[in-house]
């Protein structure tokens, strides 16, 4: 029984650990500056970015390009800036992350 109850936990733990990295990737990469994961703040929040593309095929490619190039017209005014720093790979994981916040 205790082996089951440490093997659901343990499966537990890396379920989330993408979430987890991804949300520390964000800090990182100083995209909480103006998202968050609820409300509007500079940008729209992530949540609202996960249900505008929900079930757009490239949604997650089109993202990951923008977090890199940065973007214009989506959201209103004020544009996207270009991210240099963050790699493609880095760029994928954030876009995968933000799509599956619900």
């Amino acid at each position: 029984m205790k082996a089951l109850v440490a093997a659901t936990v343990a499966l537990g733990l890396l379920s989330a650990a993408p979430a987890f990295a991804s949300a520390e990737l964000a800090k990182a990469k100083n995209c909480l500056a103006c998202h968050t994961v609820d409300k509007k703040l500079v940008g729209p929040a992530y949540k609202d970015v996960a249900a505008k593309y929900a079930g757009q095929a490239d949604a997650s490619a089109m993202l990951a390009e923008k977090i890199m190039k940065g973007g214009k017209g989506a959201w209103g005014p004020v544009p996207m800036p270009p991210n240099p720093q963050v790699k493609p790979e880095e760029a994928k994981a954030l876009a995968d992350w933000v799509l599956s916040l619900k």
